[in-house]
């Protein structure tokens, strides 16, 4: 059944790793069209809004290219950890609908009241965010395949220990950087204060499958770790490799001097 009411689009962007917040939210503020949530900032528009979020994402409903390119420009010089190449997704919506309802990337809605989109957004913006992670966690398991790959076929790691301990070093950042930034995927704290909006917002999580998506993640994360775990085994083996041959040498030096002294 086609529906005569007019279709819009809705973008997800996911710009840096963060905001600079606080001194966002003080310069956003003074255009006197933005409001102020708990980690979120909405933008008024004529024709829609944008909802700006701490961890430096930004969702537009039905705004234009060029309003959203200078509002991209303004938010990268706030931006901590910029995406050299932002991830976007792409979504089309409608209001006036009978229910709210997600289906085929359209989304339905009863009304365009800001409060409903912001909570639809807080999905969204978790789910590129997720999507993030998830890119970052695999690049970094697949640019080291190649160890557990040479520990099978070797039987040792062919690195040196500086080598060894740079790829811990960024298996370990890789790790904390989603760790830390983990909680994102909860339930946002926003909803403790508009309860009634959390149903939206569930149902817009269940249809971008957030919470299993964040178990597949945690698995992803259990693979780096075991990574760690193993080319922490293999320096310290290294090391102590080292350490042997080293008082292997010096037995033997204190050998041939004793024999030396006994000949002469």
């Amino acid at each position: 059944m086609t529906s005569d009411r007019p279709i819009r689009h809705c973008l997800t962007v996911c710009l840096a790793q963060s905001f600079d917040f606080p001194a966002l939210r003080e310069k956003m503020l003074m255009s006197g069209r933005v409001k102020a949530f708990r980690n979120a900032l909405v933008v008024d528009y004529k024709s829609g809004c944008s909802i700006v979020f701490a961890y430096g994402v930004a969702v537009h409903w039905n705004v234009s290219l060029d309003e959203r390119r200078n509002l991209h420009d303004l938010l990268l010089d706030f931006a901590i950890k910029p995406d050299a190449e932002p991830q976007e997704d792409n979504f089309s919506y409608e209001t006036n609908s009978e229910k709210y309802r997600i289906q085929s990337d359209h989304i339905e809605l009863i009304d365009a009241d800001q409060m409903v989109l912001l909570a639809v957004s807080h999905a969204m913006a978790q789910s590129i965010k997720l999507a993030a992670f998830e890119s970052h966690a695999i690049n970094t398991i697949r640019e080291t395949s190649h160890l557990p790959e040479s520990l099978a076929r070797e039987g040792k790691i062919q690195l040196g220990r500086k080598a060894t301990a740079m790829i811990r070093g960024q298996l370990f950042l890789t790790k904390s950087d989603i760790i830390l930034n983990y909680d994102l995927l909860d339930t946002p704290e926003f909803f403790w204060e508009h309860p009634e909006y959390q149903s939206i917002y569930s149902m817009a999580a269940n249809y971008l499958e957030i919470q299993p998506r964040t178990e597949v993640l945690s698995k992803k994360l259990e693979t780096i770790h075991e990574l760690l775990e193993m080319l922490a085994d293999e320096q310290k083996h290294q090391h102590s490799s080292f350490l042997e041959w080293i008082i292997i040498y010096l037995i033997a030096v204190e050998i041939v001097m004793s024999l030396i002294d006994r000949v002469f």
